[in-house]
């Protein structure tokens, strides 16, 4: 609720990106047994456990739904990204809404762009740092051109040879579906069919927030792991599970890519670390992340 992440000091200015937000609705009788259903119907599709949160992103993405030819991204709204500093934000009503990291993420998996564009009027609703912004996006109307991210025909031999489903084991979400690198774009990882899985939406979120570890890939075969580095859908230890998630999300926040952050954070749970206590686990990482390297 303060917009405050793992990692920051109570001194430090909050996020809009980190703020969690409280949805209120008062609806008749009828209206709440069909929405509990919905919700339980998403939870079921799922294959997993699914919090408020990842259950109505579930059902947003639903709504809006995705298009018509699968060579196209799934995206259907516009993200504004910041050259310089990689903050995004979200058009929502007139309004640009802050996003977390793992959604620049994701539209950077999969979406179209329209590439940079000259500053916005400002007013009380835009941001400092969205002057100059990428915008990823697959329906603006703006006029410029919009380039996929991924070939049409790789995105469709990509779906087709994942039967048009999420791959994450247990889970049937058929619908609004994005691709995944599993060795990240950003970090050089390449749009081949090799490197790419279909996902669902909150399990393409899930990977991004370091929830979820996809390794490997699909010629060598692909491992889909908890944070702690457990095999997904196995027994797992809850609170070592959100500890290293968290530390994910605050060691991304300071800057620090993806794969050096999973790099130790793997090496963390691997030693003698309280790896139930978020602390410690951040201790160590950053140990690991700072450590002045050899030279050669």
């Amino acid at each position: 609720m303060t917009g405050k992440a793992p990692g920051d000091r109570p001194c430090s200015p909050g996020d809009g990106a980190a703020r969690r937000h409280v949805l209120r609705f008062e609806v008749a009788s009828e209206t709440l047994a069909l929405f509990r259903e919905a919700m339980n119907q998403l939870r079921r599709s799922s294959g997993t456990r699914l919090d408020d949160d990842s259950a109505l992103l579930l059902m947003a993405r639903r709504v809006l739904g995705g298009p018509s030819d699968d060579g196209r991204a799934s995206y259907q709204v516009a993200l504004s990204v910041c050259p310089d500093c990689s903050q995004g934000g979200q058009q929502a009503g007139g309004e640009l809404v802050p996003v977390g990291v793992e959604v620049v993420a994701m539209a950077d998996c999969d979406a179209q762009h329209l590439g940079l564009l000259h500053a916005p009027i400002a007013n009380a609703n835009t941001s400092a740092h969205t002057g100059t912004s990428a915008t990823a996006n697959a329906h603006t109307g703006a006029g410029a051109r919009a380039k996929q991210t991924i070939a049409p025909a790789t995105r469709r031999a990509v779906l087709r040879r994942d039967h048009h489903c999420c791959t994450v084991p247990g889970c049937r979400n058929a619908l609004f579906l994005d691709l995944h690198h599993i060795q990240l774009s950003s970090e050089g990882g390449a749009n081949e069919v090799d490197n790419l899985i279909t996902l669902c939406g909150v399990h393409h979120r899930a990977a991004h927030r370091g929830e979820l570890n996809v390794v490997g890939s699909v010629s060598r075969g692909v491992r889909f792991q908890h944070a702690d580095g457990s095999d997904y859908g196995q027994v797992a230890e809850p609170r070592s599970v959100q500890a290293q998630a968290k530390a994910f999300v605050a060691l991304r926040r300071l800057g620090f890519s993806e794969r050096d952050v999973r790099r130790v954070l793997a090496e963390v749970s691997q030693g003698s670390a309280d790896r139930e206590q978020i602390e410690s686990v951040l201790r160590s990482a950053l140990a690991r992340l700072t450590a002045p390297r050899a030279s050669s």
